[in-house]
């Protein structure tokens, strides 16, 4: 299988990224060139969300490139978020201790409850969020 990225929802302060297929050492490149453009329009303190639904394979190559993402945002005080990641894809991630677990979510209603808690955190309306 090869390698798709659909841009959904793409707005400067949070941005989703569905990656489908296959992220290795073949692919890395098309979603760096893709993921680019993406990063350049992001703001200062926004979010980049990765779906990772449809990812069926993760390679060394691939987690750099996710590492590369994650540098930029973080540069930008920004978030990079993980979703949906397939079981083999999350063990993968697991294993390396590449992306914290804090970070990935199973399902969107997870990630809107992790994104309202750090909203209500900066209103001082709820609790502190890790």
């Amino acid at each position: 299988m090869t390698f798709n990225l659909h841009i959904h929802a793409l707005d400067p302060h949070k941005s989703t990224l569905q990656l489908e297929g296959r992220l290795d050492a073949m692919t890395f490149g098309e979603f760096d060139r893709e993921a680019e453009k993406v990063l350049q329009q992001m703001a200062t303190g926004s979010t980049l969300v990765l779906d990772l639904s449809s990812l069926e394979y993760i390679s060394s190559a691939g987690l750099r490139s996710i590492a590369k993402a994650r540098k930029h945002m973080r540069a930008r005080d920004g978030h990079t978020l993980l979703l949906n990641p397939q079981l083999q894809v999350r063990k993968v991630f697991d294993i390396v201790k590449a992306v914290p677990i804090k970070e990935i979510f199973q399902n969107m209603q997870e990630l809107d409850d992790y994104l309202d808690q750090i909203q209500r955190r900066m209103l001082g309306e709820g609790e502190e969020v890790e």
